[in-house]
């Protein structure tokens, strides 16, 4: 088994939601049960999660990449998800994820040198009042992030580290 007991317990428990004949309507759920374990998913866990839900792995891999939730690489230890949408990028966030890139000193879609930071451009958040909109670790939204507050971000997480 490539996930812990407890994922699949979870997995069963997102499973247990849907009529018996349609526990494939689990897989976005699945999917993030598995990559809040394993940080990403992997080609490996994608099998595992197809296999896990009697679908085609083809299936499970077109989910995994249709959504950008999704980290089909890997990642840092920390991800931060900036929305570019237009409405942000009028309130600053064009500006904000400059800022974040020269801090961290990488583009969208890299990780620092020392694996604690990853970089992306993410779509609209709902957010588009509170711009700019950073999405922490794919679950924290942080708001109206001017460069104090992205500083502040970064040291709290690196501290944390």
């Amino acid at each position: 088994m490539l996930l812990s007991e407890q994922a699949y317990r979870d997995i069963d428990r997102e499973i247990s939601k849907y009529p018996p004949d349609q526990k494939q309507s689990a897989v976005m759920a699945a999917l993030t049960i598995a990559q809040t374990e394993k940080g990403w998913v992997s080609p490996e866990v994608i099998r595992d999660v197809a296999d896990y839900l009697g679908m085609p792995p083809i299936a499970v891999q077109e989910v995994a990449t249709f959504y950008t939730m999704y980290n089909t690489q890997p990642v840092g230890r920390y991800t931060l998800t900036i929305c570019t949408n237009l409405p942000c990028a009028l309130q600053g966030s064009t500006q904000a994820a400059e800022y974040l890139k020269e801090k961290l000193g990488i583009g969208f879609h890299e990780t620092t040198p020392d694996g604690l930071f990853t970089l992306t451009e993410g779509e609209c958040m709902g957010a588009c009042g509170d711009a700019p909109v950073v999405i922490a670790n794919d679950k924290h939204m942080c708001c109206r992030m001017q460069p104090e507050k992205i500083d502040a971000l970064i040291r709290e997480l690196k501290e944390s580290a």
